[in-house]
């Protein structure tokens, strides 16, 4: 009889989550670009409106990356996780579909080995280490793109949590984390390549990742899980789970005083969070064709969080913004300004710290509502004119 009451409540809260004008819009947004993207491509080549192939395999990179900032943007906006370590939950997840792709070429690589990957060969490994069986088959490794980054999450945030590490001193283990790994995945004998990582990916599912087809699948498939991704958080992030959460962010001590297991609450939006951040790594590796140690680096994590400082904390979609507006300006000034595009990227950072504290979409936000006041003001006098006047 209970279940009966509250399922039409849960359809009317998960309806509502999705039905704000915000939701559709980002969806909708999403949709739109992801399918005129493709059919552009399809397009003749002196068309002018022609997309090419990579820029296809760039924009598929660009939302790989928003992903990577919404799963930031869940701990870090909502629960006040100031995570400095996303970028090992990313790099996992790249590995498992890099691990995939490499026992799908066989013996098609330099040394025609049918098992042992080219750098196996290379330094002379006999077999196959057993952390790499099962890897040749598509479902285990998918199982392991979110299984790898979410279980890590899991153990490190049982003892972080539970051991009350907050703030600044939980933002500095993240980061010592992501950078032991670094160093680990560097060495050789660990069995993922070393420095060079791991490269030279032939096909996927058996299609070719070089094809016009593939990569407009890939780019779909990244539009597609961006979406879902956003529905997830937002699905969390409205319920009262979210609210709990936001009380965390807020006054963690009080939510410990009112009753609340503060540290299920913040592990569970954590490995959500790594989750979510190793399906991205897993689409991006395909379409950038490498994955190395260098994914590891502190550094990557720290600019993670300055897409979503500079798109808005907080919000879902201002953290998909500031990813892709960082992003793209990266590529552009890196392009026309190669000696100094870190200087513009900096100075954008220190603008948006002194003059946007809210990121872009919280600058938008109150630029709205402080016309939606004057326009109400305007509206006000004129009728009190009117008014005026008939007396």
């Amino acid at each position: 009889m209970a279940d009966a009451q509250s399922t039409p409540k849960y359809r009317s809260w998960v309806l509502s989550s999705l039905s704000d004008r915000t939701s559709v819009s980002v969806l909708g947004a999403i949709g739109i670009v992801a399918v005129a993207c493709v059919l552009l491509n399809q397009l003749p080549e002196s068309s002018a409106f022609h997309v090419p192939t990579y820029m296809i395999s760039l924009f598929g990179k660009y939302l790989c990356y928003a992903v990577l900032a919404l799963s930031v943007d869940l701990v870090w906006g909502y629960c006040g996780i100031l995570s400095l370590g996303h970028g090992a939950f990313f790099a996992l997840g790249g590995y498992a579909m890099g691990m995939y792709l490499m026992r799908q070429i066989g013996d098609r690589g330099v040394y025609g080995h049918p098992i042992l990957p080219d750098f196996m060969v290379f330094l002379n490994w006999e077999e196959l280490p057993w952390y790499w069986m099962g890897f040749d088959i598509f479902p285990f490794a998918m199982l392991m793109v979110v299984l790898a980054p979410g279980i890590l999450a899991f153990v490190f945030g049982w003892f972080a949590f539970r051991s009350r590490v907050t703030g600044v001193y939980l933002s500095i283990i993240t980061q010592a984390m992501t950078y032991a790994l670094m160093l680990a995945f560097f060495q050789n004998d660990m069995g993922f390549g070393g420095n060079n990582g791991l490269t030279d990916f032939k096909d996927l599912l058996g299609f070719d990742l070089r094809s016009d087809g593939v990569r407009n699948w890939l780019f779909l498939s990244s539009a597609a899980v961006l979406a879902i991704g956003y529905v997830l958080c937002r699905l969390v992030t409205t319920s009262r789970m979210g609210k709990v959460l936001v009380a965390i962010r807020d006054a963690e001590s009080r939510a410990r005083f009112l009753g609340y297991r503060v540290e299920y609450y913040k592990l569970f939006v954590f490995t959500m969070s790594a989750m979510l951040a190793g399906v991205a790594g897993a689409l991006y590796v395909p379409q950038v064709g490498i994955i190395n140690p260098g994914e590891f680096a502190p550094l990557i994590s720290i600019e993670i969080v300055i897409w979503v400082a500079l798109g808005g904390r907080g919000f879902l979609y201002g953290a998909i913004v500031g990813a892709l507006v960082v992003n793209i300006a990266k590529s552009y000034f890196t392009v026309a300004f190669p000696e100094i595009w870190l200087f513009f990227l900096g100075g954008l950072f220190v603008l948006v710290t002194l003059f946007m504290p809210r990121g872009i979409v919280g600058l938008i936000g109150d630029m709205v509502r402080a016309g939606l006041g004057s326009m109400k003001g305007n509206t006000g006098r004129r009728a009190e004119a009117m008014g005026g006047g008939d007396d």
